[in-house]
């Protein structure tokens, strides 16, 4: 007699292995195997090595630090399971490339989002499980169900633990008091904005802090972070403004060399984020705080799997 098998089978690309394994392990089984043998002329082969006829499946992979590689293999590797026969193929994209292009802000500029948005479907993705979006109408991009979860909670939480007092939290730019309310209003706190004027193609002056920053410790919060620019140009400005403590919080630490050395000599004094991206060796340091999401994944795939409604996670 055959042992039965799960209905459901997890795979990773090879961006992110790591979160891949977590998710596998929260759920006691094995990533699906998969064999990754690129050309000598670098084009990318992928063998799926598992029996997924009839199956759900579930693709792990962060698109980042090398976007164009990971994306191409995504699409092959979702290609490969949809003729095999895959019942349903779920993209599990801890971090969403291409989402800062969403829209024409100049002349004969792409919408890229949308591209990508459209390149997985017609790969073959039957669903997309991702987390905090850049912009939130990319769910639009899609004809098929995007579930969008959201790090404030973990990251939130984690934060109340280091017993601030009188705390302030604060959207370093306009595009970022969505946020900023959204934590706000988990920890109970005031929110303020920080508003600039562009000078010129390259420089950005800070005009006004909407809000008081004055004798409280600050929380600068945004979706993610690259160059470390905005966030480390918000703390100077709330520390001349008369704040104590400078912290930093965001989802996604794509943090681009020498992001990280510019925090380290900058007022934050501690930065918390996630493992959607995943941190590079160089940038493991003291200031960095990073927290697993991987579990909270799982569990929007368990909802998934069972037909459940995947906001009663927050709930």
């Amino acid at each position: 007699m055959h042992q039965q098998r799960p209905n459901f089978q997890i795979f990773s690309g090879t961006s992110h292995p790591h979160f891949a394994q977590e998710i596998a392990d929260y759920f006691g089984v094995s990533l699906g195997k998969v064999l990754f043998e690129p050309f000598p002329d670098k084009e990318i082969y992928v063998q799926i090595q598992e029996n997924v006829r009839g199956r759900d499946v579930f693709i792990i992979q962060s698109i980042v630090h090398n976007p164009n590689y990971y994306l191409m293999e995504l699409l092959i590797m979702i290609d490969a399971l949809k003729r095999a026969s895959a019942k349903s193929i779920v993209a599990v994209l801890p971090y969403f490339a291409y989402a800062r292009q969403d829209r024409k802000d100049k002349p004969r500029v792409p919408i890229t989002a949308k591209l990508v948005a459209d390149l997985l479907a017609t790969a073959g993705t039957t669903r997309v499980l991702t987390m905090d979006l850049h912009a939130g109408q990319i769910q639009g991009f899609f004809d098929i169900p995007v579930d969008n979860l959201h790090s404030r909670p973990i990251l939130a939480d984690g934060m109340q633990d280091m017993g601030l007092k009188d705390l302030v939290v604060v959207a370093p730019d306009l595009g970022a008091i969505k946020i900023a309310r959204a934590y706000a209003n988990h920890l109970g706190e005031e929110f303020a904005v920080i508003d600039k004027r562009r000078i010129s193609a390259h420089e950005v002056a800070i005009s006004a802090i909407i809000g008081d920053v004055k004798g409280r410790d600050v929380l600068l919060v945004d979706d993610m972070c690259s160059t470390g620019g905005t966030l480390i140009e918000a703390a100077d400005a709330c520390k001349k403004a008369g704040a104590c403590k400078v912290f930093a919080a965001f989802t996604h630490a794509i943090l681009v060399d020498p992001a990280v050395k510019k925090f380290q000599h900058s007022p934050i004094e501690k930065v918390f984020t996630t493992n959607t991206v995943p941190l590079l060796e160089e940038n493991r340091v003291p200031l960095i705080e990073s927290v697993s999401v991987a579990p909270l994944f799982a569990e929007a795939i368990r909802c998934i799997i069972s037909a459940d409604s995947i906001s009663s996670i927050f709930s």
